[in-house]
């Protein structure tokens, strides 16, 4: 039986070695070294005998599973190959993400398998570079995992490897193989050397290269690479978001060319591929190119599936909550900058008694002297009393917002594809956070279909989280709320702006609520106490004037009425509103 502390010892001494092998200026961490299931289930371990982390940059070596599988011997390897996935390749959070989104390209039905063939991809660029440049045992370490009869995408895999570092055919792949399985792998073999400082532009032909041998999900593979999958879920967590992956990439939506019609890969040159690939049909193909993806963004549904594909354990409503606040964050108002008071002199205005108690540097001993020779502490001391001359800014308080956002069921919902109301509401609300005001989200559908924050606030996470909700009922507006909530407006309250973003169903606000009051009564009480005024933003395809419940409302109560004709027509009205609101000019 092997002893796990001097085998950690082992392994510990190749530790500096497996550094240099990538550089000699690489530093990391020591391992976290596990001798127990136990202790390897708590720090994520729970398959292989080794795995990284790239949220704290952590390698984690299950010394147990080590020595089941006879591995003691190759500590340098399998330490470099750790390091390689830190250093080289995914090497961090938003890397990885990038890469699951071009994977998930070439991978049309079977998207959920990404992260495992882009555990296949990375590895071969690593494991081709050590074998190669460092010499090391990689095949080695392949030969050993091989314990069970191979699926084809472990053959052709292991080709692959064989066609890289010129291997007799056979030596590591030894499943059956056709002419299209060799042609294949000597394509992979290519797209590895050839992609080596760009393998995120290669990730989505490889994609498209192992699709037809992913028929049966590849199974066997998986649990033959059991002990090397090292990258499960990379370690992500709820506070390790990556950036950038609501828009999608250049080159990514054509990024899942399979390699066959890639002029650098197939011998062809650009004409000769570009009509090979017009011949070629079907999902195996890769050839679904819709354009450079230049200003495209991703809907909901497809940034969650890439941030579940890195082990982020969120649900959908709380992956639409990063989702509208990335897209929002470019169209804020700049922070306000701090303006400073004018500078003043110092008036005096009298003194008071100075006790013993106070510092002695307030004591104005001049003037104690001069009230009495005889100097006795808190009798005949005194001190100045000082104060200073207004200034001549005038103090500037924040506009609070009370923000009313339809949810009925001609919405689409915010948690799968775009809404352009949700997206529009945080770009407001988010600008009026910036400048202290406060913030009141009123999500509504039908009657008494509604979700609310807990009246104004500045928590930004709790607006989000209403603003990306859905109700997808009916449409009724709840003037219920308006009322409670401006009945309870105190004068000394900060004024608040109403803004409701909606269509023509904003019109049931005039209706009677619940208690019988006219909805045209509440409205203008809620204008009055509010102190700052209210806009209705509707989609309309007619003139709003030619709507008698909307020209009464702007012409007796002064409601402001903007018209969007399309949905993402809120995008400027947000923009322009939020500069008009809270821009600090």
């Amino acid at each position: 039986m092997t002893n796990l502390t001097s085998l950690r010892d082992q392994w510990l001494a190749h530790w500096p070695g497996a550094l240099t092998v990538w550089s000699k200026f690489t530093r990391l961490r020591e391992p976290r070294w596990c001798f127990t299931p136990k202790e390897a289930a708590t720090e994520g371990l729970t398959s292989s005998f080794a795995m990284i982390r790239l949220n704290d940059h952590a390698i984690v070596i299950g010394l147990h599973q080590i020595a089941e599988q006879g591995l003691n011997d190759y500590a340098l390897e399998i330490l470099a190959h750790e390091i390689g996935h830190h250093v080289y390749c995914p090497a961090d959070l938003t890397d990885s993400a990038r890469m699951i989104a071009r994977l998930r390209r070439g991978l049309p039905t079977k998207e959920a398998l990404a992260p495992f063939v882009g555990n296949l991809y990375t590895d071969l660029l690593i494991n081709n570079r050590l074998q190669r440049s460092a010499g090391l045992r990689i095949s080695q370490i392949y030969q050993k995992l091989t314990t069970e009869a191979p699926d084809t995408l472990w053959t052709f895999y292991m080709r692959i490897y064989e066609v890289l570092w010129s291997l007799p055919r056979g030596q590591l792949a030894t499943g059956a193989m056709d002419e299209r399985l060799e042609l294949d792998a000597q394509l992979g073999a290519r797209l590895i050397r050839s992609y080596a400082q760009d393998w995120i532009e290669g990730a989505g032909r490889f994609a498209a290269l192992c699709f037809p041998y992913l028929q049966d999900n590849g199974q066997t593979t998986q649990k033959i690479l059991r002990g090397w999958l090292d990258t499960p879920s990379l370690g992500a967590g709820a506070d390790d978001m990556p950036h950038g992956l609501t828009e999608i990439e250049d080159g990514e939506l054509e990024g899942n060319l399979h390699p066959m019609f890639d002029p650098e890969l197939s011998g062809l040159d650009s004409d000769e591929a570009g009509e090979a690939e017009k011949d070629v049909k079907g999902p195996a193909s890769g050839a679904t190119s819709t354009g450079s993806g230049r200003g495209q963004r991703r809907e909901p549904f497809e940034y969650g599936a890439i941030l579940k594909s890195l082990g982020l354990d969120l649900d959908n409503h709380e992956i639409a909550v990063r989702y509208y606040k990335e897209r929002a964050t470019p169209h804020l108002i700049r922070f306000p900058q701090r303006r400073l008071p004018e500078s003043t002199e110092p008036l005096p205005e009298g003194l008071e008694p100075w006790d013993i108690g106070s510092p002695l540097e307030e004591a104005d001993w001049t003037q104690s002297v001069l009230a009495s020779p005889r100097i006795i502490p808190g009798f005949t001391t005194v001190q100045r009393v000082w104060g200073t001359v207004e200034g001549q800014q005038p103090k500037k308080e924040p506009l609070d917002l009370d923000l009313y956002v339809d949810s009925s069921g001609s919405i689409p919902n915010p948690q799968l594809n775009t809404s352009y109301l949700t997206l529009a509401g945080a770009i407001i609300a988010l600008s009026a956070l910036r400048v202290g005001a406060k913030v009141q989200v009123t999500l509504w559908s039908g009657a008494r279909q509604f979700q609310k924050t807990e009246g104004f606030v500045r928590d930004e996470h709790q607006i989000l989280k209403i603003l990306t909700g859905y109700i997808g009922g009916g449409t009724a507006f709840p003037i219920h709320i308006l009322r409670d909530t401006f009945q309870k407006r105190r004068p000394t309250d900060h004024p608040a702006h109403i803004l409701i973003i909606s269509d023509d169903g904003v019109t049931t606000m005039f209706e009677n609520d619940e208690k019988g009051n006219s909805g045209w009564d509440v409205s203008r009480m809620a204008l009055e106490k509010a102190r700052g005024g209210g806009t209705m933003v509707l989609n309309l395809w007619r003139k709003w004037e030619d709507i008698p419940d909307l020209k009464r409302a702007h012409d007796e109560q002064g409601w402001e009425i903007s018209v969007v004709r399309t949905w993402d027509e809120l995008i400027e009205f947000a923009r322009k509103f939020s500069r008009l609101k809270y821009a600090d000019e």
